[in-house]
């Protein structure tokens, strides 16, 4: 595919995704009289994330019409590269989701395993792999919102890098920012993705040497 066409596709994404949000509203996790001393330390994105995820997931699937979407599909295997497919007409897009809270620091996070989105590619180059990236806010009466999606084509993450540890993740820090975004096809950006692991097994090799 032509980045004209990712880029059609990630706006077709986009607006499902905002028109979700929009749905969805508060999410209430608990009362004030069951957290006397409020969040916590539990006001982080993983504390939550695994019943957000299931919600936005489960709503695309059940009211995908709503949303603009001709059907959702869910992948075979819990390990697989996405979490969703969103079919559009004669296009398809993969979906890895996200979570980020709002007002949070920017760090380098995992994508997915980087052998993972080489197998994912060499079934078929044309795939349309997204990042969808939901931001959670955390209220005082003890509900969570989300107030945003950025919706992200992998391919375009400027940041590229292979964690040279064993787990061999594909990291960014860029993958929130559209801004930052390096337009490219999926060809140019596998062949990164296969220098970026070229290097992380050398500096694996070479760490191993050293201890």
């Amino acid at each position: 595919m032509t980045i004209q066409e990712t880029e059609k596709l990630r706006d077709q994404l986009q607006k499902s995704c905002d028109s979700l949000v929009k749905n969805i509203g508060q999410i209430q996790i608990g009362t004030p009289d069951l957290f006397p001393y409020g969040w916590r330390k539990a006001a982080k994105g993983r504390t939550v994330w695994r019943i957000v995820e299931e919600i936005i997931v489960q709503n695309l699937e059940k009211h995908h019409n709503k949303f603009n979407v001709d059907s959702v599909q869910l992948p075979n295997s819990e390990v697989d590269v996405y979490d969703m497919k969103c079919v559009y007409g004669n296009e398809e897009a993969y979906i890895n989701i996200k979570s980020s809270v709002v007002g949070g620091k920017q760090h380098k996070d995992d994508l997915s395993k980087a052998e993972g989105l080489k197998d994912f590619y060499a079934a078929d180059t044309n795939k349309q792999l997204f990042v969808a990236t939901f931001y959670i806010q955390f209220n005082d009466n003890m509900s969570i919102e989300i107030t945003k999606a950025v919706v992200y084509p992998i391919a375009w993450i400027s940041d590229i890098y292979v964690n040279p540890s064993n787990n061999g993740n594909l990291q960014s820090a860029s993958y929130k920012d559209l801004g930052k975004a390096q337009k490219r096809t999926n060809a140019e950006f596998i062949a990164l993705l296969h220098e970026a692991i070229q290097v992380a097994k050398k500096k694996r090799q070479r760490n191993r040497k050293q201890k």
